[in-house]
């Protein structure tokens, strides 16, 4: 991590940019054009459950940090907020698989106002998801930075919206496989 710590600010901001274009494309490329790099016959038929257990556990982890924090555990803080950024890179890696390997497109079940509250749901996730990727690096830097002024200001920013991203992954996963799954 001495690497981050040499990075001047401008440096810093084109590789977190950068890396979170890459991933934005490559996700929607995946969510576009399913099946396209298919890894052969692999089974991600687990990849659903599997992806709302990771953000569930995220939720944990973050809301644990927070409290950390407040407690000024910095330590443990610092591992347990690492622990959340660990299972959020398992949880994309895992997320290009499904999509590289998922062909049929998955469709909630639920009509009337559910439905409406269902896409409303998923749009600020896929949305936000997008957004805390870049607001997460810019945090995990500035405190790895030991840029602790910045890191609380960003944080104050970054955990709710992480949060709501993690909580409403677990929400979608309900609604669309369990609670209203195509008929």
């Amino acid at each position: 991590m001495q690497a981050i710590e040499n990075l001047s600010e401008s440096k810093l901001s084109v590789v977190i940019y950068a890396l979170t274009i890459v991933v934005v494309a490559l996700v929607a490329f995946m969510i576009w054009f399913p099946g396209v790099l298919s890894l052969g016959s692999l089974d991600v038929s687990y990849a659903p459950k599997f992806h709302a257990f990771i953000n569930g556990t995220t939720a944990v982890l973050l809301t644990v940090g927070y409290t950390l924090a407040r407690r000024k555990s910095y330590n443990a803080h610092r591992m347990v907020m690492l622990a959340a950024l660990g299972l959020s890179v398992v949880f994309l890696l895992s997320y290009v698989v499904y999509h590289s390997q998922q062909t049929e497109p998955v469709h909630f079940g639920g009509q009337g106002p559910v439905r409406v509250l269902y896409y409303g749901i998923l749009i600020s996730h896929i949305v936000l998801a997008a957004v805390i990727l870049p607001l997460a690096l810019f945090t995990i830097a500035r405190s790895w930075r030991g840029e602790f002024a910045k890191h609380r200001k960003l944080a104050r920013v970054t955990f709710p919206l992480w949060l709501y991203v993690a909580v409403t992954g677990v929400v979608v996963y309900l609604m669309l496989y369990q609670w209203y799954p195509q008929a």
